[in-house]
């Protein structure tokens, strides 16, 4: 689903928009309470209330056994001390769908299911049209003991306040569609385009949070600001096109790889997050519709940003 053909409103979208009046419908389930609590009597009904979650290669031997199984229950009773009183996210998404209904007329809210998907880290949540599927065992907190393995830069977002980032991200991921341009700058505008939606979306969600970094390493990007584009600018990395600078700078990753000695007290993706500092750059230079906003080349806003760096 393309909803960027339908955006017309001004990029006035801090939060003193008023949402409050607009009319939004969707249910939440809890598939995961139904489930996990389901007894070989009621299966059959569980199957007819959620058919699209019951392949056909799922047997009734496969689901009683992992009802059954001590571990996944362990993980269940972990998710219901967590979510048993589910309305402080019901409160998050129903704002965050009146903001996107803001700026799109036509959109109707996906029902919200929730699952338990045995910490299945890269889907997390998922954006089908209609439905909106979200992994509730991920989301237990930065120090929960299921996360000890983890490394940290993951489990630093596991938490109940970067669910709805994170809900946020799955839509935005079919709105900004993933970009053929190779050249590096591009790459970044690119991200940083999808950060500039969730400011639109989450006007009341810290930029930490969204970036989804600590303090430390939030505070760490902002005072080296100049030196990181200096970097890049001095090794000519803006139009390169070398594939391995997605590893290096933009995506997951404990620390961003200069290569220098302290690069691990940089955060990781630290070229999305200059990405998001030049389309905000834009953003405060043009006066430009979201419409407008999202159908830019991401190397004409560069050039039309005015970016510098905060020394």
């Amino acid at each position: 689903m393309i909803l960027c053909v339908f955006f017309s409103c001004n990029t006035q979208k801090k939060s003193t928009l008023d949402v409050s009046k607009i009319p939004i419908y969707f249910e939440i389930k809890r598939f995961d309470l139904d489930f996990y609590t389901a007894t070989k009597e009621s299966l059959p009904r569980l199957k007819t209330t959620y058919p699209y979650l019951f392949p056909e290669s799922f047997s009734d031997s496969i689901s009683l056994a992992k009802i059954a199984d001590t571990q996944e229950q362990e993980l269940f009773k972990e998710i219901q001390k967590n979510y048993q009183d589910f309305s402080d996210v019901e409160k998050q998404l129903t704002s965050f769908f009146k903001y996107v209904k803001y700026y799109n007329p036509t959109f109707k809210a996906p029902n919200v299911v929730t699952i338990q998907s045995n910490i299945d880290y890269e889907s997390r949540v998922i954006y089908a049209d209609s439905l909106l599927l979200i992994s509730l065992d991920v989301f237990l907190g930065k120090n929960h003991p299921f996360y000890a393995d983890f490394p940290n830069y993951i489990k630093y977002n596991n938490t109940k306040e970067h669910l709805i980032v994170a809900v946020a991200e799955a839509f935005i991921n079919q709105q900004i569609l993933p970009t053929n341009n190779r050249i590096f700058i591009a790459k970044m505008v690119h991200e940083g385009k999808k950060m500039a939606l969730l400011d639109w979306y989450l006007p009341s969600i810290s930029e930490v949070e969204k970036m989804g970094y600590s303090k430390e390493k939030w505070q760490w990007a902002v005072e080296n600001e100049a030196q990181i584009w200096a970097y890049f600018m001095e090794n000519k990395l803006l139009f390169s096109t070398e594939t391995n600078l997605n590893k290096r700078f933009l995506e997951e990753a404990p620390f961003s790889k200069f290569y220098m000695e302290q690069d691990n007290l940089s955060p990781g993706k630290i070229g999305v997050w200059l990405g998001w500092q030049i389309v905000q750059s834009y953003l405060k230079h043009n006066d430009v519709s979201l419409e407008e906003f999202l159908k830019i080349d991401a190397t004409e806003l560069f050039n039309q940003s005015k970016y510098k760096p905060k020394k």
